[in-house]
């Protein structure tokens, strides 16, 4: 047996225990066709930066669920990868080449997709770093990418054929533009924040010179790409000039007022310029009436030469200059200030621009309408918690069709060429033969459209006879963030249930953000953001996850505070040190923990075998319904509390004896009450669990691969629960009454026990040895019909009235006022339990188990009540 440091060092215990797992191939499947397989894929993080707390809460999770499900003998996979994602790393690494004076264009796609991939290997290493900080349990044999050659694979099987069924075309639409990054972006790359803005009132003049309308638009500068004004049909204000024509100012060309569905007449003046080439209703509004679409702005966000001599402006800098022309013109009505929602893209921050573009498009609705019927059908995806299955409904019945193309260098070649002499367009999953007279598409694939095939893809999916997809797809469990719903868990469905006729996980677990402890969102502009890895460094990795687990609870946010992860090192900290305690008192030949006769247990062995019997129960469950908050509370409670607070110290009274026996018994089943406490911890808190499992006898190699614990039916004992449960209230009891008048251990005094039944008696007669210990009387007396002394520090139990006779010390009227605080408490009890007893609605639909439950406490608060008052007159009739 290894000797334990006085006090938990993470440093020491975490050093070199991730790599000697690695050595011994501890993550790797089991391997066992006869066990259940469990799987679980890591969500990719991209490879843009390190891992923050996010990261950390989403793998301890997933690390958790598979070191549980190992040790239960599931044959259990955690596949590793990570994402290219595209326009955050291209945008990235732009960054970087811009500060050493670099551009991509002048370096040419080639020479700047290889120094992504640089990127890509640094911060690949520092993300795997980080992972084994944490402990992940991840099989690297099988590590993926999703620009490894088999992903890609995966990728061009998917768009080809999605474009020979007619679900994957090209077209013209209004798409969103990253003026920044030059590219499009999906609707849900697209943040909505309020903007300080203006309504712009301008003067259109009719052409024949009979007057002006007036148009209200926030964005003047693309009044270049008007191809008309639209009023709602009916309107009666305007019936007179439908079909009449306006002279677009500044520009000069003439435009024709319709009528359109899309106008609200009572919005504005309900007259609409339209912009079919800039505006997503316009571009509707401009194909039912055959309008041109005029695009006016570069891809950079710079006027064309469709905006004449504001050509080459900055689109707001033209807005500027127009604005200041139409006042001098004589256009200018007036400029009304707002505040308005204005679209911004998630990844440069700058605002989007609705723009007119060629585009390739996903046909959503088909796909959709599968998932929405899947989740009617057994096997749906359950969402944990269910709440966030309507949110994904929602989405999918008013879908919009998905932009997969951007104009971007680093990513998924769209696999489309086009034919150079006749311009025709070849879709394959490799290129044309004739190759030289074919051009490919030079956009990639929206970083989601890979990351869609990810729970089958990293499987070997296309190829469905691959051994891993046959034995571990579907995966069971998918855990992230309830923020990713629409980006990523949606798609991932979609594609799933459309090419592998499955659905990709059985269950999606959802958490929260993680938020400091002012409850805000954690940010680079705030300056608030924790490094998982500084938390690490300072509490251990074990805490970390002991805080993230212990705080979770499904689809709810949790807030870090160094507090939290002070209170968690001091957990391992009394974990440690009860461990150290049971290992130091074991004899030098002492042997792995065995199962232990029950038929030679005293009272203090049978209440802490039902109370694990109760914790492996409840945790075993809790687990499984991923309600991992809960999980740790009865842990707590049950190491803290009743094994370190209760057992270790009743057990010292025989550690400490003469009967060599007993001794040995208490040795043996601390041994396996350990034991079982480790294992229990494993799957949240791995290393120092590990360490301390191999500092005590123990049969294996490690912990990682010892059986779960179970239930064992001969250790249920409710009656010694409820018997030391008496006990322990006693103990209590007196030592609060000592604390109360300031009377230590080393004083002994006399102790009045008075029974409500006298078969209680036994349980102190029994256990008297635990009694002198605990109480240290000078005298102790129990019995029913005991005269309660005039002068007396009194304490209220359930089943027992407790006296301290200590004349000298008590002042009676502070001991008649403690006790009818004590009797209003347990007036307010009573109350509420007949209340809740009355109830129609609880007494109809509770289980009759909880109503029993709810009696008992309303019986126990009524006798304790009596107990009480009788007291108290006792002490008034003594004055």
């Amino acid at each position: 047996m290894t000797d334990l440091a006085p006090k938990y060092n993470p440093t020491e215990v975490e050093k070199g225990r991730y790599q000697t797992w690695l050595d011994e191939d501890l993550f790797k499947p089991s391997g066992d066709k006869k066990a259940h397989p469990y799987s679980i894929v890591i969500p990719p993080p991209n490879v843009t930066g390190k891992l923050h707390l996010g990261h950390a809460w989403d793998t301890a999770i997933q690390d958790t669920l598979i070191r549980y499900k190992r040790m239960q003998g599931y044959d259990a996979l955690y596949l590793p990868g990570m994402d290219h994602a595209g326009i955050a790393t291209q945008a990235k690494v732009e960054a970087k080449l811009r500060a050493q004076g670099k551009d991509r264009h002048e370096m040419g796609r080639e020479a700047f997709v290889k120094q992504v991939w640089d990127w890509k290997d640094e911060y690949a290493g520092i993300i795997k770093s980080q992972w084994s900080k944490l402990g992940l349990s991840l099989d690297y044999s099988r590590e993926r990418f999703t620009l490894d050659k088999g992903l890609s694979k995966a990728v061009r099987k998917v768009f080809v054929q999605l474009y020979n069924e007619g679900l994957i075309y090209r077209g013209e639409y209004i798409i969103n533009w990253d003026p920044a990054l030059q590219t499009a972006l999906s609707d849900i790359e697209v943040i909505h924040k309020d903007d300080n803005g203006a309504f712009y009132h301008i003067k259109y003049p009719f052409a024949d010179g009979s007057g002006f309308v007036e148009i209200a638009t926030t964005r003047p500068e693309t009044m270049f790409g008007d191809t008309a004004v639209a009023v709602a049909p009916g309107d009666e204000r305007y019936k007179d000039i439908v079909g009449k024509e306006l002279i677009l100012p500044i520009v000069g060309r003439h435009i024709p007022i319709i009528e359109d569905q899309h106008v609200d007449p009572e919005f504005g003046t309900g007259l609409v310029k339209i912009t079919p080439a800039h505006d997503p209703n316009d571009f509707q509004v401009g194909n039912r009436h055959n309008l041109e679409r005029i695009n006016v702005m570069n891809d950079d966000g710079t006027m064309n030469e469709e905006a004449g001599k504001y050509a080459g402006m900055d689109r707001f800098e033209a807005r500027k200059a127009l604005v200041k022309d139409l006042k001098e013109e004589g256009y200018l009505i007036k400029v009304e200030p707002i505040v308005h929602s204005v679209g911004h893209s998630e990844r440069s921050g700058v605002q989007v621009e609705p723009r007119l573009s060629k585009q390739w498009f996903v046909k959503m609705k088909p796909l959709a309408d599968k998932v929405l019927e899947n989740q009617k059908a057994e096997g749906k995806v359950n969402f944990v918690p269910d709440r966030f299955e309507h949110t994904l409904e929602q989405w999918m019945s008013d879908v919009h069709d998905w932009c997969i193309s951007r104009q971007l260098w680093w990513g998924h070649r769209i696999p489309a060429w086009y034919n150079k002499k006749t311009g025709e367009t070849y879709v394959g999953e490799e290129a044309p033969k004739d190759i030289e007279n074919w051009e490919q598409d030079s956009d990639v694939l929206d970083t989601w459209f890979s990351s869609a095939l990810w729970p089958f893809s990293t499987m070997g999916w296309p190829d469905t006879e691959s051994s891993d997809f046959k034995r571990y797809f579907p995966t069971n469990a998918l855990v992230t963030g309830y923020d990713i719903i629409f980006f990523w868990v949606s798609r991932m469905i979609f594609q799933s249930l459309h090419f592998t006729k499955e659905r990709p996980f059985k269950d999606v677990v959802l958490h929260g953000l993680i938020r400091d402890e002012q409850g805000r969102k954690m940010s680079k502009s705030l300056g608030n953001g924790i490094d998982p890895m500084d938390v690490i460094d300072k509490y251990g990795a074990d805490a970390l996850r002991w805080f993230l687990l212990n705080g979770t609870a499904p689809g709810q946010d949790t807030r870090f505070s160094y507090t939290k992860m002070d209170s968690a090192w001091n957990f391992i900290n009394k974990i440690w040190n009860a461990s150290r305690f049971v290992i130091m008192n074991l004899p030098e030949d002492a042997q792995p923990a065995h199962m232990p006769d029950t038929d030679k247990f005293d009272l203090a062995d049978k209440w802490i075998f039902d109370r694990l019997n109760h914790t492996v129960a409840e945790v075993t469950r809790l687990f499984d319904e991923y309600q991992f908050g809960e999980a740790g509370r009865e842990l707590y409670n049950f190491i803290w509390n009743d094994f370190c607070d209760w057992y270790i110290e009743i057990s010292k009274v025989a550690l400490n004896g003469d009967d060599e026996e007993l001794k040995t018994r208490k040795q043996e089943n601390l041994i396996w009450i350990l034991d079982q406490i480790l294992r229990l911890m494993h799957p949240i808190m791995p290393f120092v669990t590990e360490k301390l499992w191999l500092s005590m006898p123990h049969d294996g190699e490690s912990i990682m691969v010892a059986d779960y614990p179970v239930i064992h039916k001969e250790f249920d004992n409710k009656q010694a629960d409820e018997e030391m449960g008496f006990l322990i209230e006693v103990i209590k009891a007196v030592r609060n009454i000592r604390m109360e008048v300031n009377a230590p251990m080393s004083s002994k005094i006399d102790i009045l026990i008075q029974l409500d039944e006298a078969a209680n008696k036994h349980i102190l007669d029994e256990n008297v040895e635990y009694v002198e210990n605990f109480l240290h009387p000078k005298t102790l007396e129990v019995a029913t019909d005991i005269e309660a002394p005039k002068l007396a520090k009194t304490a209220v139990i359930s089943g027992a009235q407790i006296f301290v006779p200590l004349t000298e010390l008590v002042n009676v009227d502070d001991e008649i006022a403690k006790m009818e605080k004590e009797e209003k408490r347990l007036e307010s009890e009573v109350e509420r339990a007949n209340k809740k007893l009355s109830n129609e609605g609880f007494v109809a639909h509770a289980p009759e188990a909880v109503i029993e439950k709810e009696k008992t406490k309303l019986a126990d608060y009524e006798s304790q009540l009596a107990g009480v008052r009788q007291r108290i007159q006792e002490l008034k009739d003594s004055h």
